[in-house]
């Protein structure tokens, strides 16, 4: 009895050490109402917003294709530079500029024939950022 409490307390410490460790998998970690998009095609897609900690809850979420958060900071230079990324192009729609960008982040998908992993959308208001793109709406 004793043997398997102290093995039992040992993979609980090694799995909540595993998880202190564990690089974070949220790519938007340090913005506001974040959002992870679960689904294997655009069609089936759905919008899940963490309640609390949104790197403990990304742990326990399947079928993840994307996650965007809220920016008061409208740098998009800096935005840029801290994804690795680039414009590939732009467009506008009523009050907002959207940025289409290649960068350094896991999610993608085909537009215009180019492969987009980031959607800065900029408004009066703050910033929205996304990968692959934004879903739902801003």
């Amino acid at each position: 009895m004793k043997i398997a409490c102290i093995a039992s307390a040992a993979c609980a410490a090694i799995i909540l050490c595993a998880l202190a460790l564990l690089p974070p998998r949220v790519c938007f970690a340090d913005g506001n109402n974040h959002a992870f998009v679960l689904g294997s095609s655009s069609a089936d897609c759905v919008e899940y917003k963490p309640r609390a900690n949104c790197e403990m809850e990304r742990l326990f979420l399947k079928d993840v294709c994307g996650e965007s958060a809220e920016y008061a900071d409208t740098d998009i230079e800096g935005y840029l530079q801290k994804f690795g990324g680039r414009v590939l192009f732009c467009e506008t729609a009523g009050d907002s500029i959207n940025y289409y960008c290649s960068a350094k982040l896991p999610y993608s998908v085909q537009i215009k024939g180019q492969t987009v992993n980031l959607q800065i959308c900029v408004r009066e208001n703050g910033v929205k950022l996304g990968t692959p793109i934004i879903f739902g709406g801003y």
